[in-house]
């Protein structure tokens, strides 16, 4: 199974009393799948990974993809700062039907590239399912640059990068480097990385709107209509850049809860959205007219 198109990395829901919501999840994913988003990623970082319990992870990746059942892939996040809890993750994730996972680097330790590339090659020779990397330096502070992934690709499961800097020419560099060995998802500019050549997006804003996310591919990636696409991007615009930066979690799930799916709160440290930002997100959700069925 070849990944590419738009992906959702999907919040995780909680209900009013913080615990995780598996309804609503079940719910959730059939809407995703409903609306022709072309895969799932649950436990990234906009799943708040980090905030979960093992029980709960467990929970979310049986969940999901039991409820894909196979309409579309299930890419499971499993990074961890230590590589043998990596390696844990990624095999419960492939035991339990997962399609992929998709590794951030050690996140503490700032590894070199030989502890980098021990990493991934350790993961991948204990799992049968392909790996997608996952360059995100904001908040890893750690750099795969393309140079580094060129190495990575080296490896026979690292067959994907999700590239989400803000230098568009990385992708560029990433497919000219790469070649065929590796696939590149755009994780922040989406239509941008699609006109560059990615064959994919990870995206947080096909939370709220999945079907023009995917739209949005398929008219760069499919039909070559570059003009449309930018008008459709355009128009998205708002709803892309509300959930940019630190508000991809609190803000996305501000507007889910005003469309009228119970997504809940963020778990601390991070808080809910502030009164004013938070009526910002409503009229968002009512400008787009945007709605959860049954919402």
């Amino acid at each position: 199974m070849a990944f590419r198109g738009t992906y959702t990395v999907t919040v995780t829901p909680f209900d009013a009393s913080g615990a995780l919501d598996l309804s609503a999840l079940t719910r959730f994913t059939e809407w995703q799948i409903a609306e022709g988003i072309h895969g799932l990623i649950p436990l990234g970082s906009t799943g708040e990974f980090l905030s979960l319990s093992n029980d709960e992870i467990t929970a979310v990746v049986e969940t999901t993809v039991r409820t894909a059942a196979g309409r579309v892939p299930v890419i499971v996040g499993t990074g961890a700062e230590d590589t043998r809890e990596v390696v844990r993750r990624s095999r419960e994730a492939e035991a339990l039907g997962a399609d992929g996972v998709m590794i951030i680097p050690p996140f503490y330790c700032t590894p070199t590239e030989d502890e980098l590339y021990h990493h991934y090659k350790t993961v991948s020779d204990a799992i049968g399912i392909p790996i997608m990397v996952y360059n995100n330096p904001a908040v890893t502070n750690v750099d795969l640059t393309p140079e580094i992934v060129a190495r990575l690709a080296t490896i026979d499961g690292c067959r994907y990068i999700k590239e989400s800097t803000l230098e568009i020419t990385r992708v560029r560099d990433i497919i000219r480097l790469c070649g065929d060995r590796l696939t590149v998802f755009g994780g922040v500019l989406g239509f941008e990385s699609f006109v560059s050549g990615a064959q994919g997006w990870v995206a947080v804003a096909s939370n709220v709107a999945p079907g023009p996310m995917a739209r949005l591919f398929e008219l760069v990636a499919d039909e070559s209509d570059i003009p449309a696409a930018r008008d459709l991007y355009h128009h998205w615009l708002p709803i892309i850049q509300a959930v940019f930066g630190p508000l991809f979690v609190s803000g996305t799930k501000s507007l889910l809860n005003h469309m009228g799916f119970p997504a809940g709160l963020p778990r601390p440290p991070r808080l809910p959205l502030p009164p004013a930002q938070d009526r910002e997100m409503r009229m968002l959700v009512e400008r787009f007219g945007l709605r959860f069925p049954g919402g």
